[in-house]
């Protein structure tokens, strides 16, 4: 089963904990719409402070709205040259993560 994964990739003069604000912002959003514990059940994301990146798992209708409102912050934000979304498959996501799962937040507390 193929899983939908976004990676961002941001360009390195964007810092990152605006990026992490962001990120937390389209969480709480998305809380608004589907509710904290659902968000907190099937919300799942990493972010790679060294690489500048982020993964949003968007295998759910939560991470679905978690990716979308999160592009769009980012986008009004910092423009759309700050950043690059591709999608990954499964064995990709699952690479970076584990690189990455020291180092990064992953589901709301």
């Amino acid at each position: 089963m193929n899983r939908e994964i976004y990676k961002y990739e941001f360009s390195p003069n964007l810092p990152i904990q605006e990026v992490e604000r962001s990120l937390a912002l389209s969480v709480l959003t998305t809380e608004s719409l589907h509710g904290r514990s659902q968000v907190r059940m099937d919300a799942s994301f990493i972010v790679d402070k060294e690489k500048h990146a982020c993964v949003i798992d968007a295998d759910t209708e939560v991470g679905r709205d978690i990716a979308r409102i999160f592009t769009g912050y980012l986008t009004r934000e910092f423009g759309e040259n700050a950043f690059k979304v591709k999608r990954l498959s499964r064995d990709s996501s699952a690479r970076l993560s584990a690189s990455t799962a020291s180092q990064t937040s992953s589901s709301p507390a």
